[in-house]
């Protein structure tokens, strides 16, 4: 998917047009790879939703022992400013993780959130089927993530990341 591909370039810091993979592995319809253009291993799942106008969706997830980067494509999103900064409450199906949490807009259909690495956040993603955005004041643009497996995706992603090259 075109999507996984530009989600995971934000990590590199610049788009190549041949990246080349160092590692890939599967896990379900997730895709857990470190590209040689990136510094940490990326764990990423696209889907269509048929009960949304067949729209794309698309999570990708890494993380250092700094910070855990998630990223979120959704076609149903009309972000106007690249570059704003954005607050929304993350939660999964049974936990809340964060709230009024920082998302900055990299395009039209995507935002990124950066946060201090925190074990207990990789523990909550772990659990879930799915990742809730609830924006401030834009019950629009809020969204449900469906993420199965996510404890075999982070789990994948963190032997990737142990094993990097």
């Amino acid at each position: 998917m075109k999507r996984i591909f530009l989600a995971t370039a934000f990590f590199a810091g610049a788009l190549s047009a041949a990246p080349a993979v160092a590692q890939q592995s599967k896990v379900g319809d997730w895709t857990i790879e470190k590209r040689s253009q990136d510094t940490h291993c990326n764990a990423s799942r696209g889907y269509k939703d048929k009960d949304d106008e067949n729209r794309d969706y698309v999570i990708v997830i890494t993380y250092s022992d700094k910070a855990i980067v998630i990223v979120m494509i959704y076609d149903g999103w009309e972000w106007d400013k690249v570059g704003e900064i954005l607050r929304a409450d993350v939660g999964t199906d049974d936990a809340d993780i964060m709230s009024k949490a920082k998302w900055e807009v990299m395009d039209k259909t995507t935002v990124r959130g950066i946060f201090e690495f925190d074990q207990s956040i990789m523990d909550r993603l772990s659990k879930a089927k799915r990742l809730t955005l609830d924006f401030e004041d834009d019950d629009d643009d809020s969204i449900e993530m469906q993420i199965p497996r996510a404890g075999e995706a982070l789990a994948a992603l963190k032997f990737c990341e142990e094993n990097r090259k």
